[in-house]
Protein backbone atom coordinates (compact mmCIF):
# COMPACT_ATOMS: atom_id res chain seq x y z
CA UNK A 1 0.00 0.00 0.00
CA UNK A 2 1.12 3.49 -1.25
CA UNK A 3 0.81 6.28 1.73
CA UNK A 4 1.18 10.06 1.05
CA UNK A 5 3.75 11.51 -0.50
CA UNK A 6 4.73 15.29 -0.12
CA UNK A 7 3.18 17.81 -2.99
CA UNK A 8 0.14 17.89 -4.14
CA UNK A 9 -3.06 14.88 -3.82
CA UNK A 10 -4.68 13.73 -7.06
CA UNK A 11 -7.76 15.29 -7.67
CA UNK A 12 -9.32 12.56 -6.32
CA UNK A 13 -8.09 12.31 -3.41
CA UNK A 14 -8.01 16.28 -2.49
CA UNK A 15 -12.15 16.42 -3.32
CA UNK A 16 -12.55 13.09 -0.74
CA UNK A 17 -10.71 15.00 2.01
CA UNK A 18 -12.45 18.56 1.73
CA UNK A 19 -16.09 16.48 1.41
CA UNK A 20 -14.46 14.72 4.84
CA UNK A 21 -12.88 18.03 6.39
CA UNK A 22 -16.70 19.75 5.50
CA UNK A 23 -18.38 16.83 7.18
CA UNK A 24 -15.99 17.50 10.70
CA UNK A 25 -16.06 20.84 10.55
CA UNK A 26 -18.44 21.08 13.56
CA UNK A 27 -17.22 18.63 15.87
CA UNK A 28 -14.95 19.20 18.62
CA UNK A 29 -11.25 17.24 17.92
CA UNK A 30 -11.53 15.46 21.20
CA UNK A 31 -14.98 13.81 19.49
CA UNK A 32 -14.57 9.86 17.99
CA UNK A 33 -15.22 9.46 14.87
CA UNK A 34 -16.55 6.39 12.94
CA UNK A 35 -15.95 5.14 9.82
CA UNK A 36 -18.38 2.80 8.58
CA UNK A 37 -15.63 0.52 6.43
CA UNK A 38 -17.33 -2.64 4.21
CA UNK A 39 -13.41 -2.81 2.43
CA UNK A 40 -14.97 -1.67 -0.94
CA UNK A 41 -13.72 1.30 -3.20
CA UNK A 42 -16.58 4.18 -1.83
CA UNK A 43 -16.26 3.37 1.98
CA UNK A 44 -12.23 2.93 2.22
CA UNK A 45 -11.78 5.98 0.38
CA UNK A 46 -13.66 7.40 3.44
CA UNK A 47 -11.52 6.16 5.66
CA UNK A 48 -8.21 6.83 4.16
CA UNK A 49 -9.56 10.65 3.46
CA UNK A 50 -10.86 10.52 7.62
CA UNK A 51 -7.42 9.11 8.62
CA UNK A 52 -5.71 12.04 6.50
CA UNK A 53 -8.30 15.03 8.09
CA UNK A 54 -7.69 13.03 11.69
CA UNK A 55 -3.44 13.07 11.63
CA UNK A 56 -4.01 16.63 10.17
CA UNK A 57 -6.28 18.20 12.40
CA UNK A 58 -5.92 16.34 16.03
CA UNK A 59 -8.87 14.45 15.65
CA UNK A 60 -9.89 11.19 17.00
CA UNK A 61 -11.45 8.44 14.60
CA UNK A 62 -11.60 4.45 14.17
CA UNK A 63 -13.49 2.36 11.86
CA UNK A 64 -15.66 -0.80 12.59
CA UNK A 65 -16.17 -3.35 9.55
CA UNK A 66 -19.67 -5.05 9.79
CA UNK A 67 -19.22 -8.94 8.53
CA UNK A 68 -22.63 -9.91 7.58
CA UNK A 69 -21.32 -13.52 6.91
CA UNK A 70 -23.49 -13.57 3.38
CA UNK A 71 -20.78 -15.09 1.02
CA UNK A 72 -17.79 -17.86 1.86
CA UNK A 73 -14.58 -15.89 3.12
CA UNK A 74 -16.41 -13.33 4.19
CA UNK A 75 -14.50 -12.97 7.79
CA UNK A 76 -10.94 -13.12 5.86
CA UNK A 77 -12.24 -9.85 3.73
CA UNK A 78 -13.47 -8.67 6.63
CA UNK A 79 -9.96 -8.82 8.57
CA UNK A 80 -8.05 -7.47 5.95
CA UNK A 81 -9.90 -4.26 5.35
CA UNK A 82 -9.29 -3.87 8.90
CA UNK A 83 -5.90 -4.45 8.49
CA UNK A 84 -5.67 -1.67 5.88
CA UNK A 85 -7.46 0.49 8.33
CA UNK A 86 -5.31 0.43 10.80
CA UNK A 87 -2.21 0.97 8.70
CA UNK A 88 -4.12 4.15 7.66
CA UNK A 89 -3.60 5.16 11.38
CA UNK A 90 -7.29 4.79 12.19
CA UNK A 91 -7.75 4.18 16.21
CA UNK A 92 -9.41 1.82 17.14
CA UNK A 93 -10.91 -0.74 14.07
CA UNK A 94 -12.94 -3.07 15.58
CA UNK A 95 -14.69 -6.31 13.14
CA UNK A 96 -17.97 -7.04 14.08
CA UNK A 97 -19.71 -10.06 12.78
CA UNK A 98 -23.52 -10.21 12.48
CA UNK A 99 -26.17 -13.23 11.63
CA UNK A 100 -28.21 -11.99 8.52
CA UNK A 101 -31.75 -13.74 8.15
CA UNK A 102 -31.39 -16.20 5.01
CA UNK A 103 -33.21 -15.12 1.82
CA UNK A 104 -32.95 -13.86 -1.97
CA UNK A 105 -33.02 -10.42 -3.75
CA UNK A 106 -34.05 -7.54 -1.51
CA UNK A 107 -35.32 -9.09 1.58
CA UNK A 108 -31.71 -10.55 2.44
CA UNK A 109 -30.41 -7.05 1.63
CA UNK A 110 -32.83 -5.13 3.51
CA UNK A 111 -31.85 -8.11 6.58
CA UNK A 112 -28.45 -7.13 5.79
CA UNK A 113 -29.23 -3.07 5.86
CA UNK A 114 -31.13 -3.69 9.18
CA UNK A 115 -28.16 -5.60 10.81
CA UNK A 116 -25.88 -3.85 9.73
CA UNK A 117 -26.97 -0.35 11.50
CA UNK A 118 -27.89 -2.58 14.72
CA UNK A 119 -24.13 -3.47 14.82
CA UNK A 120 -22.63 0.32 13.64
CA UNK A 121 -25.31 1.77 16.44
CA UNK A 122 -23.95 -0.13 19.36
CA UNK A 123 -20.87 -0.09 18.47
CA UNK A 124 -21.08 3.75 18.30
CA UNK A 125 -22.48 3.48 21.85
CA UNK A 126 -19.75 0.85 23.29
CA UNK A 127 -17.15 3.46 22.19
CA UNK A 128 -19.02 6.67 22.22
CA UNK A 129 -18.75 7.75 19.21
CA UNK A 130 -20.05 11.73 18.30
CA UNK A 131 -21.04 10.30 14.42
CA UNK A 132 -20.75 7.21 11.94
CA UNK A 133 -19.43 8.24 8.67
CA UNK A 134 -21.02 5.95 5.48
CA UNK A 135 -19.58 5.92 2.40
CA UNK A 136 -22.65 6.58 -0.16
CA UNK A 137 -22.11 8.20 -3.32
CA UNK A 138 -23.64 10.86 -5.58
CA UNK A 139 -24.20 7.42 -7.58
CA UNK A 140 -25.84 5.67 -4.67
CA UNK A 141 -28.13 8.96 -4.21
CA UNK A 142 -28.75 8.71 -7.87
CA UNK A 143 -30.15 5.01 -7.78
CA UNK A 144 -32.02 5.45 -4.51
CA UNK A 145 -33.84 8.71 -6.12
CA UNK A 146 -34.64 6.24 -9.82
CA UNK A 147 -36.11 3.53 -7.03
CA UNK A 148 -38.13 6.09 -5.88
CA UNK A 149 -39.61 7.26 -8.84
CA UNK A 150 -40.39 3.56 -10.05
CA UNK A 151 -42.39 3.03 -7.29
CA UNK A 152 -44.34 6.07 -7.36
CA UNK A 153 -43.09 7.27 -4.16
CA UNK A 154 -44.07 10.62 -2.86
CA UNK A 155 -41.13 13.67 -1.93
CA UNK A 156 -39.69 12.37 1.04
CA UNK A 157 -38.50 9.04 -0.64
CA UNK A 158 -37.43 10.79 -3.64
CA UNK A 159 -35.37 13.06 -1.38
CA UNK A 160 -32.89 10.74 -1.20
CA UNK A 161 -30.73 9.90 1.85
CA UNK A 162 -29.96 12.54 3.64
CA UNK A 163 -26.63 14.05 4.23
CA UNK A 164 -26.69 13.92 8.38
CA UNK A 165 -29.61 12.16 10.04
CA UNK A 166 -28.58 11.61 14.20
CA UNK A 167 -25.34 10.41 14.82
CA UNK A 168 -24.98 9.27 10.80
CA UNK A 169 -22.83 11.58 8.31
CA UNK A 170 -22.88 10.64 4.61
CA UNK A 171 -19.69 12.82 3.44
CA UNK A 172 -19.90 11.66 -0.08
CA UNK A 173 -23.06 12.11 -1.33
CA UNK A 174 -21.63 14.94 -3.91
CA UNK A 175 -18.58 12.55 -5.06
CA UNK A 176 -19.26 9.94 -7.71
CA UNK A 177 -18.05 5.77 -7.47
CA UNK A 178 -15.72 6.97 -10.30
CA UNK A 179 -13.78 9.41 -7.63
CA UNK A 180 -13.63 7.11 -4.97
CA UNK A 181 -11.82 4.51 -6.98
CA UNK A 182 -9.64 7.32 -8.81
CA UNK A 183 -8.57 8.09 -4.89
CA UNK A 184 -8.38 4.57 -4.00
CA UNK A 185 -5.90 4.00 -6.81
CA UNK A 186 -4.05 7.47 -6.38
CA UNK A 187 -3.33 6.32 -2.52
CA UNK A 188 -2.72 2.76 -3.78
CA UNK A 189 -5.07 1.48 -1.93
CA UNK A 190 -6.90 -2.00 -3.22
CA UNK A 191 -10.39 -2.24 -2.61
CA UNK A 192 -12.87 -5.70 -2.75
CA UNK A 193 -15.73 -5.80 -5.02
CA UNK A 194 -18.75 -7.05 -3.52
CA UNK A 195 -20.03 -9.90 -5.83
CA UNK A 196 -23.55 -8.79 -4.49
CA UNK A 197 -23.48 -5.63 -7.05
CA UNK A 198 -23.66 -8.19 -9.58
CA UNK A 199 -26.33 -9.81 -8.21
CA UNK A 200 -29.40 -8.48 -10.64
CA UNK A 201 -31.61 -10.48 -8.30
CA UNK A 202 -31.41 -6.65 -6.08
CA UNK A 203 -33.74 -4.07 -7.14
CA UNK A 204 -30.79 -1.81 -6.00
CA UNK A 205 -28.27 -3.44 -8.60
CA UNK A 206 -30.51 -2.99 -11.50
CA UNK A 207 -31.19 0.24 -10.67
CA UNK A 208 -27.25 0.87 -10.99
CA UNK A 209 -27.52 -0.77 -14.45
CA UNK A 210 -30.26 1.45 -15.34
CA UNK A 211 -28.61 4.90 -14.49
CA UNK A 212 -25.59 3.24 -16.67
CA UNK A 213 -27.40 2.79 -19.25
CA UNK A 214 -29.70 6.68 -19.48
CA UNK A 215 -26.19 7.89 -19.14
CA UNK A 216 -24.90 6.07 -22.49
CA UNK A 217 -28.55 6.87 -24.11
CA UNK A 218 -28.80 10.02 -22.79
CA UNK A 219 -25.08 12.00 -21.87
CA UNK A 220 -23.54 11.80 -18.73
CA UNK A 221 -24.83 14.09 -16.26
CA UNK A 222 -27.79 11.81 -15.54
CA UNK A 223 -26.69 10.71 -12.09
CA UNK A 224 -25.47 14.45 -10.62
CA UNK A 225 -29.20 15.37 -12.25
CA UNK A 226 -30.83 12.61 -10.35
CA UNK A 227 -28.75 14.00 -6.86
CA UNK A 228 -29.60 17.36 -7.45
CA UNK A 229 -33.19 16.97 -7.91
CA UNK A 230 -32.51 14.88 -4.37
CA UNK A 231 -31.41 17.74 -2.97
CA UNK A 232 -34.42 19.85 -3.90
CA UNK A 233 -36.82 18.16 -3.26
CA UNK A 234 -35.19 17.16 0.26
CA UNK A 235 -35.79 20.68 0.81
CA UNK A 236 -39.76 21.10 -0.14
CA UNK A 237 -40.26 17.56 2.40
CA UNK A 238 -38.58 19.18 5.22
CA UNK A 239 -41.26 22.22 4.90
CA UNK A 240 -44.25 19.91 4.26
CA UNK A 241 -43.27 17.95 7.10
CA UNK A 242 -42.56 20.89 9.88
CA UNK A 243 -45.75 22.42 8.48
CA UNK A 244 -47.44 18.50 9.21
CA UNK A 245 -45.78 18.60 12.49
CA UNK A 246 -47.61 21.76 13.52
CA UNK A 247 -51.13 20.53 12.21
CA UNK A 248 -51.07 17.98 14.20
CA UNK A 249 -49.96 19.94 17.23
CA UNK A 250 -52.60 22.14 16.72
CA UNK A 251 -55.61 19.05 15.95
CA UNK A 252 -54.23 18.17 19.27
CA UNK A 253 -55.78 14.72 20.63
CA UNK A 254 -58.86 13.01 18.67
CA UNK A 255 -61.10 12.16 17.53
CA UNK A 256 -60.57 15.11 14.92
CA UNK A 257 -62.82 17.34 13.46
CA UNK A 258 -62.97 16.48 9.51
CA UNK A 259 -63.46 19.93 8.33
CA UNK A 260 -60.26 21.04 10.57
CA UNK A 261 -59.12 18.40 8.49
CA UNK A 262 -60.06 19.17 4.89
CA UNK A 263 -58.95 22.30 5.24
CA UNK A 264 -55.62 21.58 4.97
CA UNK A 265 -53.84 21.57 2.24
CA UNK A 266 -53.85 17.90 0.94
CA UNK A 267 -49.47 17.81 0.87
CA UNK A 268 -49.84 18.75 4.44
CA UNK A 269 -52.99 16.30 5.00
CA UNK A 270 -51.43 13.50 3.85
CA UNK A 271 -48.13 13.62 5.97
CA UNK A 272 -50.72 14.23 9.15
CA UNK A 273 -53.04 10.87 8.02
CA UNK A 274 -49.32 9.42 8.48
CA UNK A 275 -48.78 10.88 11.72
CA UNK A 276 -52.14 9.80 13.45
CA UNK A 277 -51.96 6.58 12.37
CA UNK A 278 -48.18 6.10 13.66
CA UNK A 279 -48.48 7.74 17.23
CA UNK A 280 -52.21 5.48 16.86
CA UNK A 281 -50.25 2.47 16.80
CA UNK A 282 -49.47 1.80 13.37
CA UNK A 283 -46.13 0.71 12.17
CA UNK A 284 -44.47 2.99 10.20
CA UNK A 285 -42.94 0.82 7.75
CA UNK A 286 -46.22 -0.17 6.79
CA UNK A 287 -48.20 2.93 6.40
CA UNK A 288 -48.47 3.01 2.63
CA UNK A 289 -49.97 6.04 0.45
CA UNK A 290 -52.73 3.40 -0.09
CA UNK A 291 -53.83 4.03 3.74
CA UNK A 292 -53.30 7.67 3.82
CA UNK A 293 -55.45 8.06 0.55
CA UNK A 294 -58.23 5.90 2.43
CA UNK A 295 -58.54 8.09 5.33
CA UNK A 296 -58.49 10.94 3.07
CA UNK A 297 -61.60 10.16 1.77
CA UNK A 298 -63.12 10.13 5.00
CA UNK A 299 -62.95 14.23 4.98
CA UNK A 300 -62.94 14.87 0.87
CA UNK A 301 -65.52 12.78 -0.17
CA UNK A 302 -67.33 11.62 2.54
CA UNK A 303 -70.48 9.34 1.79
CA UNK A 304 -71.51 7.35 4.77
CA UNK A 305 -68.53 4.75 3.72
CA UNK A 306 -67.13 2.38 6.67
CA UNK A 307 -63.90 2.46 8.62
CA UNK A 308 -60.63 2.52 7.15
CA UNK A 309 -58.53 -0.59 7.69
CA UNK A 310 -54.91 0.41 8.77
CA UNK A 311 -51.85 -1.48 9.95
CA UNK A 312 -51.47 -2.22 13.45
CA UNK A 313 -55.48 -3.26 13.15
CA UNK A 314 -56.53 0.17 13.40
CA UNK A 315 -59.60 1.52 12.36
CA UNK A 316 -60.17 5.19 10.94
CA UNK A 317 -64.12 5.90 11.43
CA UNK A 318 -65.66 9.04 10.82
CA UNK A 319 -69.11 9.55 13.17
CA UNK A 320 -70.93 13.02 13.62
CA UNK A 321 -68.47 15.15 11.66
CA UNK A 322 -65.43 13.53 13.90
CA UNK A 323 -62.99 11.10 13.07
CA UNK A 324 -61.25 8.61 15.69
CA UNK A 325 -58.47 6.00 15.31
CA UNK A 326 -58.63 3.49 17.09
CA UNK A 327 -57.90 -0.44 17.70
CA UNK A 328 -60.52 -2.73 16.09
CA UNK A 329 -63.46 -4.04 18.36
CA UNK A 330 -63.20 -7.30 19.33
CA UNK A 331 -66.72 -9.07 18.06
Amino acid sequence: MRRREGGRPDPAVAAVRVAVRTALADLDPADLVLVACSGGADSLALADAVAFVAQGEGRRAGAVVVDHGLQDGSAEVAQAAAATLTALGLDPVEVVAVTVATGTGDGREAAARSARYAALDDAADRLGAAVVLLGHTRDDQAEQVLLGLTRGSGARSLAGMPAARDRYRRPLLGTSRKETRAACAAEGLAWWDDPMNEDEAVTRVRARRAVADLERDLGPGVAAALARSADLMRDDADHLDALADEAVTALGDGPWSANALADLPRAVRTRVWRRLLVAAGAPAGQVSSRHTDACDLLVTAWHGQGPVHAPGDLRVTRFDGRVTIAPATPV
